[in-house]
């Protein structure tokens, strides 16, 4: 429940602060990214989600310090960084997040299969220097709706649209038929 809760604050985050701009300061928005933070932590309580919600209290700090909304906007930028982190690591050691996440479906994944995930391990990373790079473009250059439009919405047809051609993908690599 309480990673569904995560789910669904970090997915209407860019659009609460949209819309809570409207209403309050960029200072008290900062509690939003606060509770988000923490949200993140309690959630999992691993190394990755307390340096996650240590960057939002960072970003929250400063946000209260200075009362300017791009610490705030730069929260989607820092969630990006995290995934980059937590998907390149795994490259480096043992098993990759895209081959433990395949052996909870296929525990007997073969060599194949491995270097399947390992690459698409290698394309989500791709992705989050991508998504990653228009997130800070619209903090720093973008209006606040283009902002919330693109961390609220745009990213996440993105990663669906990633996560379906994957999954096509790996349907033509499991009926035998090679894909470069």
């Amino acid at each position: 429940m309480r990673n569904i809760l995560w789910v669904a604050l970090t997915a209407l985050y860019p659009v609460l602060v949209y819309l809570g701009l409207a209403h309050a300061e960029p200072r008290v928005l900062a509690l939003l990214l606060l509770a988000l933070a923490l949200a993140r932590y309690l959630a999992s309580r691993s190394q990755q989600a307390l340096a996650v919600a240590l960057a939002g209290l960072v970003l929250a700090a400063l946000t209260a310090w200075s009362n300017q909304l791009l610490p705030l906007k730069i929260y989607p930028v820092a969630m990006n960084v995290a995934m980059l982190v937590l998907f390149g690591a795994s490259l480096l050691k043992g098993q990759t997040v895209v081959e433990r996440l395949a052996r909870l479906h296929d525990p007997e994944l073969d060599a194949h299969g491995v270097a399947y995930t390992r690459k698409v391990t290698i394309v989500w990373c791709g992705f989050f220097i991508f998504n990653g790079g228009i997130s800070l473009a619209t903090a720093l250059w973008g209006s606040e709706q283009t902002w919330a439009l693109y961390n609220g919405l745009i990213t996440y047809v993105l990663m669906g649209t990633l996560m379906g051609g994957e999954w096509l993908v790996r349907r033509r690599v499991r009926a035998g038929k090679h894909v470069a």
